[in-house]
């Protein structure tokens, strides 16, 4: 399709390419006009955890595998680099990376969301009285989960990084920075508001990083990348890195090109992805609300100048918990077997799994609670186990919902969903059975990456409108609640029981 954008002209270019840095794994999928996928690939990486409670990567490690599934799914789709329009970026956000300008080499591992050992940063930060500041300026809750804390504990711990950082010797970003500064040859160190919203830095408000913030953190300005629209040409790639030059279109958070995938751009519409973690959006529109039940505002997305917002819960342990099955227990070969073993039993016997590996996020926001399985009894089986695991995603995304319902003051009557844990059926019948909505699964589930194709493209005219876009978006399967809803109370009365049994376990440990 021909193509436009600044000081390129008009080429025969025909494909999207979107890079999708996860938290376990980097994938690259190629899009073409319709929004359907041209080919894809998939890349795991090394999961660190050097002391309970603590998470890294390795940042070497997430470029060389975002790398190679880039060109690898380049060549799956029989394509070459100038076939490519624009890259779209979207990634795990809140994981922390400092590296050098000069060598670009990371000063240390890079400290994953999941990752709690600024817990303790942030009692202090509220037993100081600052907490209200942080969620007036940010829409968030003071919690080691957002990048800001992440990122002092590096300057205060690694070897003169606080001193090297005030000389401009250091770059902060988060993944999306890194991977451009990275595919650039670190001619841009960028991120877009939807990153930067995940900081505790930045002011949603006024849309830029807050000087009373970054003195509360102890963070120096000079690390900072600046902030771009999510969907704009910010950059090239560099020379040799491709066969052609492209251009770098559209970057956004993770759960925010999710919901920009779904479509969902009208006020009141919610998304939740089923990925590593579990997070649901509403979009809210031009202006940040605020939520009296402890979700989550942040921005969603800039467009052509304009900053809109979303409500969020975050669940921090969804798809990982099959993850841990299979890696942690061996009660599975492989993710997929999870769906048959939890179905080969007709229900849960009275086991509850709650997997609170990283403590609880929305709306409990407990660094403390830890995982927790109850209920066994001697007839308890790996089936039981793997049922209660799939069960805690459904269980933990009812607490988000129901909260959000209250924060809106509506009922909702309709869940669209994304993401790899969506194909399993037994998981999105008993989500639609314990919420009592529908659950909307669109043909192409793979919208987290799909979103990011479509703010690129919208840059460079690839597509020309959100309405040519919209009109792309189809339902696969409709999942309509069949649970008589006593026993849907009864079974949250239950997992409400669980979760109180796995809060503050952590409290007063000592290392």
């Amino acid at each position: 399709m021909p193509v436009r954008w600044a000081g390129r002209g008009v080429k025969d270019m025909s494909f999207i390419l979107a890079l999708d840095q996860g938290t376990t794994s980097s994938r690259a999928i190629v899009f073409d006009h319709g929004g359907a996928i041209k080919a894809a690939a998939q890349r795991e990486f090394r999961q660190i955890f050097p002391q309970p409670g603590w998470v890294e990567h390795d940042p070497n490690e997430i470029w060389e595998t975002q790398l190679g599934v880039a060109a690898e799914a380049i060549a799956r789709a029989g394509i070459v680099a100038r076939d490519i329009a624009a890259i779209g970026i979207t990634n795990q956000r809140e994981t922390t990376v400092v590296w050098e300008r000069a060598s670009g080499k990371p000063v240390c591992n890079a400290i994953v969301w999941q990752d709690r050992r600024t817990a303790a940063m942030c009692d202090e930060l509220k037993a100081q009285g600052h907490e209200p500041l942080f969620s007036a300026k940010t829409g968030l809750v003071l919690d080691a989960y957002f990048a800001g804390t992440k990122l002092r504990w590096i300057l205060d711990n690694v070897a003169d990084a606080r001193a090297r950082a005030e000389a401009g010797q250091l770059a902060f970003g988060t993944i999306d920075s890194w991977l451009i500064w990275k595919l650039t040859g670190g001619a841009a160190h960028v991120t877009d508001a939807s990153n930067a919203s995940r900081t505790l830095l930045f002011n949603i408000h006024s849309g830029a990083w807050d000087d009373e913030l970054l003195d509360l953190l102890a963070v120096p300005r000079a690390v900072l990348p600046q902030v771009v629209a999510s969907s704009a040409v910010v950059a090239k790639t560099a020379d040799g890195l491709f066969a052609a030059r492209i251009p770098i279109a559209g970057i956004g958070g993770d759960q925010q090109a999710a919901l920009f995938g779904q479509r969902c751009i009208t006020p009141g519409m919610v998304k939740n992805t089923y990925g590593t973690g579990c997070f649901m959006l509403m979009h809210t529109g031009g202006k940040p609300v605020h939520s009296r039940n402890r979700l989550l505002t942040t921005t969603a997305w800039r467009i052509d100048g304009k900053d809109e917002y979303a409500l969020e819960g975050s669940v921090f342990i969804a798809g990982a918990v099959v993850q841990w099955l299979r890696d942690g227990l061996g009660v599975i070969k492989a993710s997929a077997d999870v769906g048959p073993l939890a179905a080969s039993v007709p229900d849960n016997g009275g086991v509850y799994l709650v997997p609170a590996f990283s403590g609880l996020g929305s709306p409990h926001w407990d660094p403390y609670a830890r995982g927790t399985i109850i209920g066994l009894t001697r007839g308890t089986g790996a089936a039981h186990i793997a049922r209660a695991a799939l069960e805690s995603i459904a269980y933990q995304t009812a607490d988000v919902l129901h909260a959000m319902e209250s924060d809106a003051g509506i009922r909702l009557s309709e869940l669209r969903v994304d993401g790899g844990a969506t194909q399993n059926d037994l998981l999105m019948q008993f989500q639609a059975d314990v919420l009592g909505v529908r659950v909307v699964r669109p043909k192409v589930f793979e919208t987290t990456a799909l979103g990011a194709a479509y703010l690129a493209g919208l840059a460079v005219g690839y597509w020309k409108d959100a309405g040519e876009i919209s009109a792309q978006w189809q339902v696969d399967r409709v999942f309509e609640p069949n649970m008589p809803r006593a026993d849907a109370q009864r079974l949250m009365a239950g997992w409400n029981k669980a979760l109180g049994r796995s809060r503050d376990w952590a409290k007063n440990e000592t290392r």
